[in-house]
């Protein structure tokens, strides 16, 4: 399989494009083929709601491989792969294993539990070395976050709630829509936030009539590479730096926190901790129609007295991501199509 340069725009409305592919970056999916993940995620949000699941993935297999510590991304992956009927391996990579332990390559892992399952999804620090797995790999890879690279299936999830949220669908925030563009503000860690990248990313390849604005302290802005990105999909962008200003006229607030284990030393996440608080009195500040999202883990970026705001959407989104994850496990098996 290839790495994720040589397969930009290979996912399209075409189902068959998706079965069997690895997906490893946002910029795989053309704007038709993300209209249908978020199709197919509304459809498996509905069948959970009215069933729980189905065994369309039946007597299949996924890894679940994480080299990096993981709640939400491992929890959500391993719930899709049972409500559709499937089941699961979970290796801690860099915990108690063989492969750990005793220096296997990471490919030479992957390539070894490929043969028991059908699937991987995989968590690895270094930016880059999930794509370099696919390569070698004979079935399919997900990446799961590469690092300070890009974390692909964050980025699917984030821009399903956003959708289900404002009440849009994916033609409605179009180009060719010319109303209001939609404001969405990136703020925290931009330097280190894998989720932001790839969000960033998507938004921008899609051709949607939007609005970045970037908030973060001076050391942990967005990287140039993604704004170069971004420019180069002709969409509007701009750095500011007070909250307050972010939040004018915003319909989107995404807040990370700023990650301690990407600092170098202690000093240098003390002096960037704690910039930016989202409270309530920020909140009383902020547009009526404003929604709040995060990845989470949250530390202290987001006061809990908000969790009661019908804005704050953070834990809706947490549950999107299985509906997501339920319909990239289905596209990517062939098995987007409800079964008895």
């Amino acid at each position: 399989m290839s790495n994720a340069d040589n397969l930009i725009d290979t996912l399209t409305s075409d189902p068959a494009t998706w079965e069997g592919s690895s997906f490893l970056s946002v910029t795989q999916i053309t704007k038709d083929g993300l209209a249908l993940l978020v199709n197919t995620a509304k459809e498996m949000k509905s069948l959970v709601r009215e069933k729980g699941g189905d065994n369309r993935l039946a007597h299949r297999l996924l890894a679940t491989v994480f080299y990096e510590a993981s709640t939400r991304t491992s929890c959500s992956f391993q719930a899709a792969m049972k409500r559709l009927g499937g089941d699961i391996i979970h290796v801690d990579g860099g915990g108690n294993t063989s492969a750990s332990k005793k220096g296997e390559s990471l490919s030479d892992t992957i390539r070894c539990l490929e043969c028991y399952v059908d699937m991987t999804v995989l968590r690895h620090p270094v930016k880059g070395s999930i794509s370099l797995v696919a390569e070698n790999s004979a079935k399919p890879v997900i990446n799961a976050g590469d690092g300070v690279g890009e974390h692909p299936t964050q980025a699917l999830l984030d821009f399903f709630s956003i959708c289900d949220e404002l009440d849009f669908d994916v033609g409605a925030l179009s180009k060719e829509n010319t109303g209001k563009k939609l404001k969405v503000v990136l703020l925290g860690d931009l330097k280190h936030g894998r989720t932001v990248h790839s969000l960033a990313k998507l938004l921008a390849r899609g051709g949607f009539n939007i609005l970045l604005i970037y908030c973060s302290p001076l050391e942990l802005q967005m990287p140039k590479d993604i704004q170069d990105y971004v420019a180069s999909c002709d969409v509007e962008q701009e750095a500011v730096s007070t909250l307050s200003e972010a939040i004018e006229g915003a319909d989107v607030l995404y807040v990370t926190r700023v990650q301690k284990e990407r600092f170098a030393t202690e000093e240098e996440y003390e002096a960037c901790k704690g910039s930016y608080i989202v409270d309530a009195n920020l909140m009383d500040k902020a547009p009526s129609k404003m929604i709040v999202l995060h990845p989470l883990p949250r530390v202290d970026e987001i006061a809990t007295e908000i969790d009661t705001d019908p804005r704050a959407a953070y834990f809706r989104q947490m549950e999107n991501g299985m509906f997501v994850r339920m319909a990239l496990l289905a596209l990517i098996m062939g098995k987007s199509q409800t079964t008895n």
